[in-house]
């Protein structure tokens, strides 16, 4: 019988790495020590980041680009100025973005004749958020079309007066916002207002008072209502215009006496007006009386 050894060491086992140290990381590569960002941050793909293609400064251009502000200038010598790289390393990472689609760069020429180039960053590329935006658009448009009321017809036109002075079409306005007084289907629009003043002065020009014509646009109105008041009005004001009143030649002002010159009276010396020197009137009757 063999001979037991109940103090010898156990032979080893093979175990797993995270067996024996459950807790520790592993000794080599990297390790993620994150913190979730919640305010200034950008959100970059790692089909960029991880691009097999793309050099490691053009993969820093395009992240640094595609974290700016809309309107932020990437031209070549803007990027240089930041940036530690020369123009000719950052002009060779930039066609490398454009060349898997990550920037397309065009020329365009300004209305004052100045050529500026057009950036255009793309954080996916073969996918265009424009094309969606436009999509969103055009639908949002077709349903705003959709729900917007046709438009209004033009109102009817309204005959003009030959002098439209500020102070007839300002009679004619306050005709127009009275007649909702008469009969309250007629309360006017300001813009509707102003389109019916021509019509309205163009009768009072023709000697029409504002009670004749507030009478003429408010008598035997219909019974139903009145789906637009103002073209309403515009039907009567140009189917009912009364004729210009008949033509008066003037009526010729008095001549004025002639104003003669200042005389010195022979008889008193006194000052009076004469066409010829003489005597005043009181020495004239004076001379009367004494022959």
């Amino acid at each position: 019988m063999d001979a037991q050894h109940p103090n010898a060491p156990m032979p080893a086992t093979s175990r797993t790495p995270d067996e024996d140290h459950p807790h520790e990381q592993p000794l080599a590569g990297v390790v993620h020590d994150n913190v979730r960002h919640t305010e200034s941050f950008t959100v970059v793909g790692n089909h960029l980041v991880q691009h097999e293609e793309l050099s490691l400064l053009a993969i820093g251009l395009s992240c640094y680009i595609q974290s700016v502000r809309q309107g932020t200038s990437v031209d070549i010598k803007t990027l240089a100025a930041r940036f530690p790289e020369g123009p000719t390393r950052i002009a060779a990472g930039l066609r490398e973005l454009e060349k898997h689609g990550y920037l397309q760069r065009t020329c365009t020429r300004t209305s004052t004749g100045r050529i500026i180039t057009r950036t255009v960053s793309r954080n996916r590329p073969g996918h265009s958020a424009g094309g969606a935006r436009e999509t969103a658009s055009r639908s949002s448009a077709r349903r705003a079309a959709q729900e917007k009321p046709p438009p209004r017809k033009r109102l009817p036109a309204v005959p003009r007066p030959s002098c439209p002075a500020p102070a007839l079409l300002q009679a004619a306005v306050d005709v127009l916002t009275g007649l909702r007084r008469r009969d309250p289907r007629l309360l006017l629009s300001a813009t509707d207002a102003e389109h019916l003043a021509p019509g309205v002065a163009a009768w009072l020009e023709r000697e029409v008072t504002p009670t004749a014509v507030r009478h003429a646009l408010t008598e035997n109105l219909p019974n139903e209502p009145l789906i637009r008041p103002a073209a309403f009005l515009a039907h009567r004001l140009t189917a009912q215009l009364p004729p210009p009143p008949p033509f008066r030649p003037p009526v010729p002002s008095a001549v004025p006496e002639p104003q003669h010159p200042l005389q010195t009276c022979d008889g008193c010396d006194r000052a009076f007006r004469a066409p010829v020197p003489g005597h005043c009137r009181d020495c004239r009757t004076d001379h009367l009386e004494s022959a």
